[in-house]
């Protein structure tokens, strides 16, 4: 097969939750299948370690796609010149978009359509291109991959899209997150909380991540248990942020919530931290919560959207939209050492639910299948 792949999220040193998907999928793809041809689309320079095997051709497009305008320019002129030049196979879109003017097979990645639950906290060009867009893309696509079967269902309800043509891939996550020992746990504490235990929540600061209750209940788990505990909060800020301004302004131990912004180093942050703390109102997939478990670091996660899905009975889950309950979660950890090995042990056996190597050969078998 001749696959050409919308990579435009693979981005050195900025990659997020879309461009590891992309990054684990294609890696194990392209280096389990030499005698296929993948031509990777950039919309930007892009880093050498992105170009998996000599079965890869990069082709950078432009112009840089990060506006709803320059998104349309890219997609509907950029993309579908050059599949017509290049004459692929299949055409594989990673991240939920895809070019409506192609007539090659297409598959999609949808990783949550979160416009349709959540349009106050998008900006109103964004939330138009959406709204216009994301049916056609749905309707248009031969196949529609799902990251989770919450996804799925929910893709079905707001879009009434036939279910046979939807299959859920799951995440899972890499390699790296993975315990680490105590000196390096006491490294990073030294580094980020001045060798304090610490409460983590990984991700882009944006309304929907609930981080302002975070930090209300972390600050009513201090006032009860007067704990040294720590609340690190890894991520960029993104779009709107003033309620966790206001929640910051109004904290009584500001000096103890740590906001790094983007870390190079994730991998041992999470593994040394005494909980995950990730109460999100609504994800596609949720990766810090797998990615916490598998460091053996429990994880105190929301009963809604994906994240029962991911976190099964190995996590600690709560009311996203209850303070006390985020607050008495992170309480109860502390106190009741049973519960903390627990989850620990629970965790264990839940990740081996979740493999990228399983992932990358359903997912090529999708591809076959469209064709």
């Amino acid at each position: 097969m001749k696959i050409a792949v919308n990579t435009r999220f693979l981005l050195s040193n900025k990659m997020e939750g879309i461009g590891w998907v992309s990054f684990e999928l294609l890696k194990r793809m392209v280096a389990a299948h030499p005698e296929d041809e993948f031509l990777f689309f950039f919309d930007r320079a892009y880093d050498e370690k992105f170009i998996f095997g000599n079965n890869v051709t990069p082709v950078v497009l432009s112009p840089p796609a990060r506006h709803p305008f320059l998104w349309y320019w890219w997609f509907e002129i950029s993309i579908h010149q050059a599949l017509k030049k290049y004459q692929p196979d299949i055409f594989l879109s990673t991240d939920g978009y895809l070019s409506l003017a192609t007539s090659i097979k297409t598959v999609m990645i949808t990783h949550d359509i979160a416009h349709v639950h959540f349009p106050e906290q998008i900006p109103f060009l964004v939330r138009s291109y959406y709204n216009h867009f994301v049916p056609k893309f749905l309707e248009r696509a031969d196949r529609i991959v799902t990251v989770s079967e919450f996804t799925k269902q929910d893709i079905i309800r707001q879009y009434a899209i036939d279910e046979k043509k939807i299959t859920v891939v799951h995440n899972a996550c890499q390699d790296e997150f993975k315990p680490v020992d105590k000196k390096t746990k006491e490294q990073i504490r030294d580094q980020y909380t001045s060798g304090q235990p610490y409460f983590l929540f990984v991700g882009a600061v944006h309304p929907r991540k609930n981080v302002h209750r975070l930090i209300e209940a972390f600050d009513q788990f201090k006032s009860t248990t007067k704990a040294a505990h720590k609340l690190l909060i890894v991520g960029r800020f993104a779009w709107q942020t003033g309620a966790v301004k206001t929640a910051f302004d109004n904290s009584r131990y500001q000096q103890d919530i740590i906001f790094p912004g983007y870390v190079d180093d994730l991998y041992s942050i999470t593994a040394s931290a005494f909980a995950m703390v990730y109460v999100s109102l609504f994800e596609g997939f949720g990766l810090p919560v797998l990615e916490a478990m598998n460091c053996e670091v429990p994880v105190i996660t929301s009963n809604i959207s994906s994240l029962p899905e991911v976190a099964g009975d190995g996590g600690l889950l709560v009311d996203p939209t209850s303070v006390s309950e985020i607050a008495n979660a992170m309480q109860e950890l502390l106190v009741d050492q049973e519960l903390y090995k627990r989850l620990i042990n629970r965790s264990r056996q839940r990740c081996l639910q979740f493999s990228w190597d399983e992932s990358a050969a359903k997912l090529y078998a999708i591809l076959q299948k469209a064709l």
